[in-house]
């Protein structure tokens, strides 16, 4: 990990402290109104953006994740974004959806979490990659179906610790879990685990 004031000391509690990010930010559950139109995980990242930036203009996202399916496509009619703000000390989590913020949420523990990479790939891209390499399969032989979608740095590269991934997590009422990470500025699968 870079050695700066945004490092996380601990992998363990930054994983913890996104899982409980995660948590809070999906507890908003779907709207009602209107009829959702499904996006890609950088499609809604302007809203999100212009929000944390009226939040707090040092706001850098550290993670994204589907906080409704995820279709064929890699498209999802809401994402999470989380941010983090070294001013402020704090983090705050967005559900876009029609492309507007369905819900802000302030979390309320110590998180000092790393920028993700500027550039990345999109929500299709890391899926086409995810299941041409091990998630299409998993899925046909036990009954399978894409679970989550997160987008992160330095959690699942032990190789390349300030690398920002896409882990997908595909799940079966039959099998262990199936896990795979997507190196999120190449597009390249690098890690897949049951568990």
């Amino acid at each position: 990990m870079l050695r700066s004031p945004l490092v996380v000391t601990s992998p363990v509690r930054h994983r913890r402290a996104l899982v409980l990010a995660l948590v809070v930010i999906a507890a908003a559950g779907p709207s009602r109104a209107g009829d959702p139109l499904p996006f890609s995980a950088r499609s809604g990242l302007d809203v999100a953006n212009d929000a944390a930036h009226t939040w707090a203009p040092d706001a850098h996202l550290v993670y994204v994740e589907n906080d409704e399916d995820v279709a064929a496509d890699g498209t999802a009619v809401r994402w999470g974004y989380l941010f983090y703000s070294p001013g402020r000390a704090k983090a705050r989590g967005y559900s876009v959806r029609n492309g507007k913020i369905l819900e802000a949420t302030d979390l309320e523990f110590d998180f000092d979490a790393p920028p993700l990479a500027e550039e990345w790939i999109d929500s299709q891209a890391a899926l086409n990659a995810a299941e041409e390499k091990a998630g299409q399969k998993y899925c046909l032989e036990h009954g399978g179906k894409l679970s989550a979608m997160l987008l992160i740095r330095g959690a699942f590269d032990e190789k390349k610790p300030n690398a920002s991934t896409w882990a997908l997590v595909y799940t079966s009422n039959s099998e262990p879990a199936l896990f795979v990470v997507v190196d999120a500025a190449k597009g390249d699968v690098i890690r897949v685990w049951r568990g």
